[in-house]
């Protein structure tokens, strides 16, 4: 069932207040990974409930209590827990984003003032595309039926949070919580879920994600000396930890890509040929990879290959080093304590659980192997589960029809490489079928300098959100 010219029409003509009131969500500098930051978080989400209550929307704000973050004991963030009607004869619609975002270095704009390219179509901010365009994309769509008068297609049930880029810490046991209350919760009579908070494989072809990567993220911490050593006096007469984190980072994953700990790719069962078929039908070349990468480095030109290492196959990264030396200029110290950081991406039916064994103990006796007088810890700091979903489900058809009405494409169903913890939860919890819906494209830089949303998919973005809400309410 399409959405009526009327809604549509009212995004056209409304789309330079959209793109005013995504500015303003933009200017609030809500990184949930900085401590120094975290009343802004507390902010972001004290303006969203407040959009959300203008808009007729019952709203509650959600403890969820303190958390230790660089040495502080920190208030996170409320989660938000909406709802929109309440007719039983109509389906119900649990609407997931988050209202925090990642830290911003080296922009060439200012990262939280808005720029409006006018030649390229761009917004560019942080936060734009990841994830307060899409979360205000369904507050448009709110906006418009209210003004305009008409009827939601659908009862609709809301979920948002502060700390999807810092682990989500306290949002499973909320959601849980609520599940439990049954018919007294806000969640009872959920149908099924609508996440946009991922991006098209290329800038052309809209998609539809039925899967996402887990992840465990750890940390190779390496001691020795009781302070930073002076190299001039102590190299070539001590075990320098840096030396031996080096070696260790050296042996987790090879140029091309390959996992190095025995075990974990061997827990992926093969392919078949149902599934390959998918991946050779997307509008999707190597061209694309190196495209949103920025630079020719793709592993393979084998655009199958590509597609499956980013979608069905669990990687290896590494991240940083926590402790080394990175400023300007040249300074000769042996770092007493570092840690080295590196994640890998979980597919069905890994799990951090399954994992965390099989890197302590080849890192174990690879740092065995180096006869080393320093201490070694490896440390596990976060991970979620992976997650897939049927595809022929009508949640998905829903979607499909939506885009197909606004963008006249039918989209590629795609597995993300990314991880949205969250998507399990909801799925496990609830029992229904969750849609990963993206409004932004590959070329959005999420958690990169100049991050940015086209005008074009924010505003049909936000027509797709609305039409996929008829299609649900009309689906058998």
């Amino acid at each position: 069932m399409p959405a009526p010219a009327s809604f549509t029409n009212y995004i056209d003509t409304h789309a330079d207040a959209f793109i005013k009131r995504l500015g303003d969500a933009v200017a609030i500098q809500s990184i949930s990974s900085d401590a120094r930051r975290r009343q802004d978080v507390i902010v972001m989400g004290n303006w969203l409930n407040g959009q959300l209550n203008e808009l007729g929307i019952e709203t509650k704000l959600v403890d969820l209590g303190t958390h230790e973050m660089q040495g502080q004991t920190l208030q996170l963030p409320p989660a938000i827990i909406g709802r929109l009607g309440s007719d039983p004869a109509k389906k119900t619609v649990l609407i997931y984003g988050h209202y925090d975002v990642q830290p911003s270095d080296g922009w060439k704009t200012d990262p939280f003032t808005l720029v409006v390219d006018e030649d390229s179509g761009r917004l560019i901010g942080r936060g734009s595309t990841d994830d307060k365009g899409p979360i205000l994309g369904w507050l448009n769509v709110i906006e418009a039926h209210k003004n305009l008068g008409i009827a939601m297609p659908v009862n609709v049930r809301f979920c948002f949070e502060g700390m999807e880029e810092n682990g989500s810490e306290g949002l499973d046991e909320c959601i849980q919580e609520e599940v439990k209350k049954g018919k007294d919760g806000w969640f009872d009579g959920v149908d099924c879920v609508c996440i946009s908070d991922n991006y098209w494989l290329n800038t052309r072809t809209p998609a539809l994600t039925y899967g996402l990567r887990g992840i465990a993220y750890f940390s190779i911490n390496i001691t020795g000396p009781g302070q930073d050593l002076h190299s001039g006096l102590f190299g070539r007469t001590v075990h320098e930890p840096m030396t031996d984190l080096i070696k260790l980072m050296s042996r987790l994953v090879d140029h091309n890509g390959d996992i190095l700990i025995p075990g974990i790719d061997d827990m992926v069962p093969p392919h078949d040929e149902e599934e390959l078929k998918l991946y050779r039908k997307m509008d999707y070349t190597t061209d694309d990879i190196e495209e949103a990468a920025g630079g020719k480095v793709a592993l393979s030109s084998d655009k199958t290959a590509v597609l499956m290492g980013r979608m069905r196959l669990p990687s290896l990264s590494l991240h940083g080093i926590q402790g080394a030396f990175s400023d300007v200029g040249c300074k000769t110290v042996i770092p007493a304590k570092i840690g080295g950081k590196f994640s890998i991406r979980l597919v069905p039916p890994q799990t951090p659980e399954k994992v965390i064994p099989l890197v302590n103990t080849y890192l174990e006796a690879e740092f065995a192997k180096l006869n080393s007088k320093n201490k070694m810890e490896v440390e596990y700091l976060h991970g979620g589960k992976p997650w897939v979903a049927d595809v022929r489900h009508w949640n998905f058809e829903a979607a499909k029809k939506a885009i197909e009405a606004v963008y006249k494409k039918t989209p590629d169903y795609t597995r993300e490489g990314g991880s949205i913890p969250v998507t399990l939860t909801f799925a496990e919890s609830l029992g229904v079928n969750v849609l990963l819906l993206p409004m932004g494209r590959a070329d959005d830089g999420a958690h990169s300098t100049n991050e940015k949303l086209d005008r074009s998919n924010f505003i049909e973005g936000t027509k797709v959100l609305g039409t996929y809400l008829y299609e649900v309410g009309a689906a058998a």
